[in-house]
């Protein structure tokens, strides 16, 4: 038995991540349609999450939580203050929340919400197709059982991480929730490259994903450490070697951590900024 049967899950924003989520718990059977409501503040959003989901849809946000076990805030970080506010009151106890709004803390969201049973969490683009890496973590008021659920909920979106310290949330932003960024910048390089050597764009597409992709799942099947693959590859005076050096020349190991390191900050830099907010919106 899921440990969402009988449970009534809301969604609140109802955005991209969102869908990928109710898309993904429909898909592996873990509720009926009817469990899940959206709100969104257009007719257009409701209508099309309806028809191709067949879910309930509404626009109010305080319809959606009213009955709900499981609420799901995907709004985007500027609009915590103000739908935060419009919900904070009419959560009860007992009910779950788990964010995915990037950078806002459980301070934050406790503050707005005054509600105390929170999750905080970030998936990553690659959750739309049921691929994603989440990283989260539970307020202390969270119980077991709302535990299971919000295991089960972001397993929806892919491959997902219970952290004992919040903190870890927000260096996972850095590595795996801004990690696709960095891979498509990567492969956006490796495409030009070939390109330059004067393969056709459309080849050289399909050469570099088809490698990134054969490279990943590799690495993965075989539990060995990168190194270990990266040396079964490099002979002495071989390509790889040579490529590797100009590598290694260009710093590319110092600016893929300074990059982590200036997304970590980003989003601690976020968190503080959405604390800040709500306590001036809350008067405190």
């Amino acid at each position: 038995m899921s440990p969402l049967t009988n449970r009534t899950i809301a969604t609140v924003g109802s955005g991209v991540m969102a869908e990928a989520m109710i898309a993904g718990l429909l898909r592996g059977q873990q509720v009926e349609p009817a469990q899940i409501v959206a709100s969104h503040p257009r007719a257009d959003r409701r209508a099309q999450l309806e028809r191709d989901y067949g879910i309930r849809v509404c626009a109010s946000n305080l319809d959606a939580i009213s009955g709900a076990d499981v609420i799901v805030l995907g709004i985007k970080p500027q609009m915590l203050s103000r739908v935060g506010r419009e919900l904070g009151g009419n959560l009860r106890d007992g009910q779950l929340v788990i964010s995915i709004i990037a950078g806002a803390t459980t301070t934050a969201l406790s503050t707005v919400l005054r509600h105390r049973q929170i999750v905080r969490s970030m998936p990553n683009t690659p959750a739309r197709l049921g691929k994603g890496m989440t990283v989260w973590y539970a307020t202390p008021e969270v119980t077991p059982e709302q535990r299971e659920q919000a295991s089960t909920l972001l397993a929806a979106l892919g491959a997902e991480l219970a952290v004992d310290d919040e903190r870890m949330v927000a260096m996972a932003t850095a590595v795996s929730g801004t990690g696709p960024t960095y891979v498509f910048l990567v492969m956006e390089a490796l495409i030009d490259a070939a390109v330059h050597l004067g393969f056709p764009r459309h080849i050289a597409h399909d050469l570099v994903i088809e490698t990134l992709e054969g490279s990943t799942l590799f690495a993965k099947s075989s539990g060995m450490h990168p190194a270990e693959l990266r040396n079964m590859v490099t002979s002495p005076g071989g390509t790889s070697a040579a490529a590797l050096h100009e590598l290694e020349s260009g710093r590319l190991r110092t600016v893929l951590s300074e990059a982590v390191w200036a997304a970590f900050r980003r989003t601690e830099e976020l968190g503080d900024q959405l604390e800040r907010q709500v306590e001036a919106g809350t008067g405190r």
